[in-house]
């Protein structure tokens, strides 16, 4: 079974005939949209359907897997990640080109602006949300990231297996399925990346709500939302955050951190920012 194939089948196993204008008749051994329903609103042959999903197909066609996404009625950027499991299952060169990230490096110039952010929490995140880069009020906000060793300093890491760090989303579960999408959508374009393998072990092994998420193949591309937080320090706070892409760096994102003006959250990030000129978290390293 290849990614292409495990994806192809998560996604039609979440689907329902109704969802996509067809009639429900006979008993279904499965949840889910069967084979020939999808091949039949995509315009291929079951025969083909399967097997893309066991493995056995060489390529698929752009046209192909277009048709395939609007089947399944997926969001652009799930459409992405169909497209790219589908180039890593092609062409051995396509999987060369993916199968070692180089190393990250963060241009100076994206910490300085991370600096001059004084009331704004901001981090910069790069593949398998590790966090390459942070301001002081990001440190008081989330954790003190400078007290933690490198290779601690993941985001997701961090929320599944940090008790402080857990605790501290009023709504964890949903943060936490968000990151493990966010995480599947980096999977996608390095499919063979050894240390995002031994993260989703680790990962695995030691938190079963992730072992199960993961294996629903649900995936996302991170752009805005809306976080609750419960600080041991500031209170309660409602944050609304942007991701932005860093220029010259694909797979890095600025995540920044927003209050409503005069709002109780806003007082309470006011404070927080105070404190953390004080408290001082400890220098990046």
């Amino acid at each position: 079974m290849t990614e292409l194939g495990e994806y192809l089948r998560a996604c039609r196993a979440r689907l329902t005939a109704e969802q996509v204008g067809m009639p429900s008749s006979g008993h279904r051994r499965v949840p889910g949209l069967r084979r020939e329903e999808l091949a039949a609103l995509a315009g291929v042959s079951v025969d083909y359907i399967v097997r893309l999903e066991q493995g056995r197909a060489k390529s698929a066609s752009t046209e192909v897997l277009t048709a395939l996404a609007s089947a399944l009625n997926l969001r652009p950027d799930e459409e992405e990640y169909l497209l790219r499991c589908a180039a890593d299952t092609g062409s051995s060169a396509s999987r060369a080109r993916s199968a070692v990230p180089r190393r990250e490096r963060m241009a100076p110039a994206t910490q300085l602006l991370l600096d001059s952010m004084t009331g704004v929490p901001a981090l910069v995140l790069g593949r398998r949300m590790d966090v390459l880069a942070w301001n002081s009020l990001g440190a008081a906000l989330i954790t003190d990231f400078g007290k933690l060793a490198p290779e601690r300093r993941n985001h997701i890491r961090l929320a599944f297996l940090d008790p402080d760090v857990r605790g501290m989303y009023a709504q964890w579960e949903k943060v936490a399925k968000e990151c493990v999408a966010y995480l599947r959508m980096d999977a996608g374009r390095y499919p063979d990346d050894p240390e995002l393998a031994r993260l989703v072990g680790e990962l695995s092994m030691k938190d079963a709500d992730f072992r199960r998420w993961w294996s629903d193949y649900h995936v996302r591309a991170q752009r805005y939302g809306r976080k609750e937080f419960i600080h041991p320090t500031a209170g309660e706070l409602s944050l609304d955050f942007q991701v932005l892409d860093a220029r010259g760096a694909a797979d890095q994102t600025l995540i920044a951190y927003t209050a409503e003006p005069h709002s109780r959250s806003a007082q309470a990030l006011t404070f927080l920012a105070g404190w953390a000129t004080t408290e001082r978290p400890a220098p990046q390293t």
